[in-house]
């Protein structure tokens, strides 16, 4: 769901270079998630670097220092169709950097964007860039369904049958990973949808002291497909997959796969090949 609050100024940065800095601004950049994608931008000049490894090792130096000089950063992926498109579409020439600025402000693209907060680039950042503008499109297909309201403002102005819907399914999620106890596990819909299917995914990490960790685009992810297939009545599938256990159950662990089905209005224990029925989320408080 969107963030509630004003939102603060942004300057952008499409590359490792050319961003305005200013004290009452956040800093936005696109960055290019993959050699091959470096290797397709080169003809726009985004960046000085030889190679993808040294792009990555500037981009690190540049958004420390936004860390430093503005405190509040953001990132999206920069996806070269995605922007070859944009260009095309609005008659703009992908050299210029005001194509880039355009394209990185485009508020179609608001629901890829991923705070910054120190990560190491390759192994955790540049993932979660890829799955944030996948994540993206499907919010944005969920928002179509429910009529723009997901993503139309803040909660309180939502049409009160998407509210409802989307505290449903937040409950829904919550009785899944509660009843599921200790350990780690991937949570995984579909929500057989209009226009092509909704997926979400997240990685869960249930505590013994009770916390649950996990990213919070990926919960939002959740929710929002959880929401539209409850608010739209359509069909859909959940599925709760890893290892149950922790230090207190001394050492024993052991692999788990439940399944529920909702035919629109709930979740219900389903019966599938690769897990078993789960268990009654009305039994979890």
């Amino acid at each position: 769901m969107p963030r509630n609050g004003r939102n603060p100024r942004t300057t952008r940065c499409a590359g490792p270079a050319g961003a305005r800095r200013r004290e009452d601004q956040a800093f936005l950049t696109g960055i290019l998630t993959s050699a091959e994608d470096f290797e397709r931008a080169r003809a726009w000049t985004l960046t000085d670097a030889a190679d993808y490894d040294s792009y990555l090792l500037d981009t690190a130096v540049l958004l420390a220092e936004a860390e430093r000089t503005f405190g509040v950063v953001q990132a999206r992926m920069f996806h070269p169709q995605d922007f070859a498109e944009f260009c095309l579409l609005h008659g703009l020439d992908p050299a210029e950097p005001a194509a880039r600025d355009r394209y990185l402000v485009n508020p179609a693209l608001q629901t890829q964007l991923l705070p910054y907060q120190g990560e190491e680039l390759a192994g955790d950042f540049v993932p979660r860039l890829v799955r944030a503008r996948e994540n993206g499109l499907t919010l944005l297909h969920a928002d179509l369904l429910l009529e723009g309201g997901l993503l139309g403002g803040a909660q309180e102005r939502q049409p009160q049958d998407v509210r409802q819907a989307y505290q449903q399914g937040a409950e829904i999620f919550r009785r899944m990973l509660v009843g599921a106890g200790y350990g780690a596990f991937t949570f995984r819909c579909v929500v057989e949808a209009p226009g092509g299917r909704l997926e979400a995914q997240a990685r869960v990490l249930h505590w013994e002291d009770g916390v649950v960790r996990l990213n919070d685009e990926d919960l939002d992810l959740v929710c929002a497909v959880l929401c539209a297939g409850l608010a739209r009545e359509l069909p859909g599938l959940a599925v709760l997959t890893g290892t149950q256990g922790g230090g207190s159950s001394c050492g024993e662990y052991r692999q788990v796969a439940w399944a529920w089905q909702s035919g629109g209005y709930d979740y219900t224990p389903a019966v599938t090949e690769l897990a078993a029925p789960g268990f009654p989320l009305g039994t979890v408080c």
